[in-house]
Order: C-alpha cells, then structure tokens, then sequence
C-alpha cells in the first residue's frame, strides 16, 4: 500500500503546471522592455543658459569655419594641418593664448570637433565655442 502511495506523488509531481511562470516570465520581459529605456531620461541635467557675458575680442585669438568649410585664423585662411603649426606658433609666443572656435550652424559637429582636437593638441588649454544668443 505505501508502494502505490509514493507513487501517485511522484506523478503529481511530474505533471507541474508551467503556464503560469512563463506568463510570469513574459510580464517581466515586458516590464523591463518599458522601464529600461525611460530610465536613460531620468538623470536630471540643466543645460547652461546660452546668454553669456560678452567676450573681449582683444584677449582671444579667433578661428573661424564658414558655410564652405573654409578655416580662418587671425584673418588668414589655413588648411586644418597647416593650423597646427601656427597655433604651435602662437602657442610659443603667447603662452596664455585662448582660442574662440566659431563656426557656421551648417558645418558638421565631426568638424568643429577637430579644430578642438587640433587646438588641444597644439597645447592650447582655454577653448570656446561661440554661439549665438537666443
């Protein structure tokens, strides 16, 4: 008798119901799904105001990025690997030289990007980029 009692639970046993875990599974699934990527607009960050104390002209050396792509610098115009011997230049006779990068709206980031690159490499430590007011 106690042989045809173990063996009944066995087959209880063996005979789990798994609909309800992988509902389980899924409501997960699909609450992480949601959550994960709100998650990323959670960290509070306030942006700096674009209206800034006006900048004298005198104390800054100026590079500029047209419409065209063309580079200016002091007035003259410089291919990008012709720009990093004159900073170097400049950098040597001014040894507190700062640097204002301007540049058209319509240029690409990956070029005002590489005029900071350029500048940081020639040993410039005081870059900014000038916007316009709002």
């Amino acid at each position: 008798m106690a042989r045809q009692k173990q063996r009944s639970q066995l087959s209880a046993i063996s005979e789990i119901n798994m609909t309800p875990l992988i509902d389980l599974t899924f409501l997960l699934l699909i609450t992480f799904m949601i959550t994960v990527p709100l998650m990323e607009y959670g960290v509070n960050v306030n942006p700096p105001e674009m209206n800034a104390e006006r900048l004298p002209e005198d104390s800054f050396k100026v590079i500029n990025l047209d419409k065209n792509g063309k580079i200016e610098f002091n007035k003259r115009p410089y291919r990008l690997e012709d720009l990093s011997a004159e900073l170097v230049r400049q950098k040597n006779l001014d040894g507190k030289l700062s640097l204002l990068i301007r540049a058209d709206g319509s240029r690409q980031y990956k070029e005002v990007m590489e005029l900071m690159k350029t500048a940081k490499d020639a040993g410039i430590k005081e870059i900014s980029l000038v916007t316009q007011a709002e």
